[in-house]
Order: structure tokens, then C-alpha cells, then sequence
């Protein structure tokens, strides 16, 4: 009996057993598969909610009254204006406010005549003297007036008769430094500041600078009294004489004064030619 068993189990088919083993290694396959995706997705969650969590550290500023965030404080504190009604930056010279300061910049150039631009409003309170005539700073000795209190204090020095600067080609002296050097290039002949449009040379910036608005047409002084303009700032301080009436030029022969100093000159001259 046991041998007839034996030899049954011999006949039988090996073929399903095969079938069987290779079908269980298809299936271990896609389980892998299948827990590798799986671990795929956890590893993309646990990313997701690290940046979440990321991002609720961070906590960029928020504005409290609309909920709109920002990447930086500057640019909340910026919009914050929109909801209180701030606006720090007011005009000097008609009172105008304004929330951010590029809208500031650009209303200034509307009063600024020559659109110069200035590192701070200190220098363009200055400059913004020159298209007005203004000059708030006067010499308690002569009466003169000056832009700048630092114009006032060099200008002093001529009625304190100190003059450090002494020119070593002629012995004359100057209380600036600077009038002392522009002196000297009259002995060397120097002449480094030329015009590009007709080539007259100066000795002085300020001399081509006031050259050259002959070619520019600019009139950047304006009298204060009338829409008048000026290339010249004497110029201007003649012309507003005109409105105020005064009559600095005083003849010493007939006590006879008059708003220009040529008008004077040519008052003398009359004297002059009465006397022969």
C-alpha cells in the first residue's frame, strides 16, 4: 500500500506547483510596489506639514484691519497708512501731505523750476532760495542778505578785515581760500572751464555756469512780486527794486538815489560835465 501511494504521488503533475510559486512572487512584487508608493505619499505629507508648520513660524506681518500679509514690516507699515489716513511727508512750500514718499518726490518737482534733484530737503530748501530771491540770513554791518548761514559767516570775514590768503605772485590777500586760488589763475592765465557751445573759457565754474544760460535760455531766478524771470540773480535784485521802490545808489552831490549803480555812474557823469 505504501508503494502503490508513493508511486501516485510520483505521477502527479509538478506543472500547478510551479504555477503556484511564481504567482506568489508576482503578488510579493506588487505589495512591494504597493508599500513603496505608500511610503512615497507619508514622506510627501510629513513634507507638507513641515512647511505648514514652517510657515506658521515664520508668521509673515499682517495687516490687522484688511488681513493682507507682507514679506517685511516696511511694506505693512506702508499700507497701514491706506486705513489710518497718515501722511508724513508734507511739503515745504504749499502744505501738500502725502502717504509714501515717491508721491512726495514727484509733487516737488512741480515746484522745483530746473527738476535738480537733492540728497536730502535740507539742500533743496537751499536751492529752492535761488528761484525765489529768498535770503533770510543779513548782515547786521552792510545789509546784505544771503541764502545760507554759512554764505553769511564767509561774507563776515570782509568786514573783519581778515584776509589769510595771500596770493605769492602779487602779495594780495583774500579772506576765502577759494577767491585767493581763482585770483591766481588770472597771472597763469588759466582759463580750464570752457564752453562747449561757442569755446569762451573762464577761470571760475560759476562764471561758465552763468555763461551758459545765454545758450540755455534758463531763468532760474524769479522775482517774487511779479512772474518775471532772471538768469542773473543781480539781475533779479534789480528788477524787484522796481516793486519795492528802494534806491540803494545814493549821489553824494545832490543827495539824488537811484535802484541800479550804472544809473548812478551815469547821474556823476552829468555832474562831472556841469562842473567843466
Amino acid at each position: 500500500m505504501e508503494f502503490i501511494k508513493e508511486e501516485i504521488e510520483d505521477m502527479r503533475d509538478p506543472e500547478p506547483s510551479g504555477i503556484k510559486h511564481e504567482d506568489t512572487e508576482e503578488q510579493i512584487d506588487r505589495i512591494e510596489v504597493k508599500e513603496q508608493r505608500q511610503e512615497l505619499e507619508k514622506m510627501k505629507e510629513e513634507h507638507h506639514n513641515f512647511k505648514i508648520q514652517e510657515t506658521k513660524a515664520k508668521k509673515l506681518p499682517t495687516c490687522t484691519q484688511c488681513g493682507k500679509s507682507f514679506s517685511q514690516n516696511i511694506n505693512l507699515n506702508r499700507h497701514m497708512r491706506i486705513h489710518t489716513g497718515e501722511k508724513p511727508y508734507v511739503c515745504s512750500l504749499c502744505g501738500k501731505s502725502f502717504s509714501r514718499l515717491n508721491s512726495f518726490k514727484r509733487h516737488q518737482k512741480t515746484h522745483n523750476e530746473c527738476e535738480k534733484s537733492f540728497k536730502d530737503s535740507t539742500g533743496l530748501t537751499y536751492h529752492l532760495r535761488i528761484h525765489s530771491g529768498e535770503k533770510p540770513f543779513n548782515c547786521d554791518q552792510c545789509g546784505k542778505d544771503f541764502i545760507s548761514s554759512s554764505s553769511l559767516k564767509q561774507h563776515l570775514k570782509l568786514h573783519s578785515d581778515e584776509r589769510p590768503h595771500v596770493c605769492s605772485l602779487c602779495g594780495k590777500s583774500f579772506s576765502r581760500l577759494i577767491t585767493c586760488k581763482l585770483h591766481q589763475k588770472t597771472h597763469n592765465e588759466v582759463r580750464d572751464h570752457v564752453c562747449f557751445d561757442c569755446g569762451k573759457s573762464f577761470t571760475a565754474a560759476g562764471d561758465l555756469k552763468r555763461h551758459q544760460r545765454i545758450h540755455t535760455g534758463e531763468k532760474p531766478y524769479k522775482c517774487s512780486y511779479c512772474d518775471k524771470c532772471f538768469s542773473q540773480s543781480g539781475s533779479l535784485k534789480a528788477h524787484e527794486r522796481v516793486h519795492t521802490g528802494e534806491k540803494p545808489y545814493d549821489c553824494t552831490q545832490c543827495e539824488k538815489s537811484f535802484t541800479q549803480s550804472n544809473n548812478l555812474v551815469y547821474h556823476i557823469k552829468k555832474h562831472c560835465s556841469v562842473s567843466q
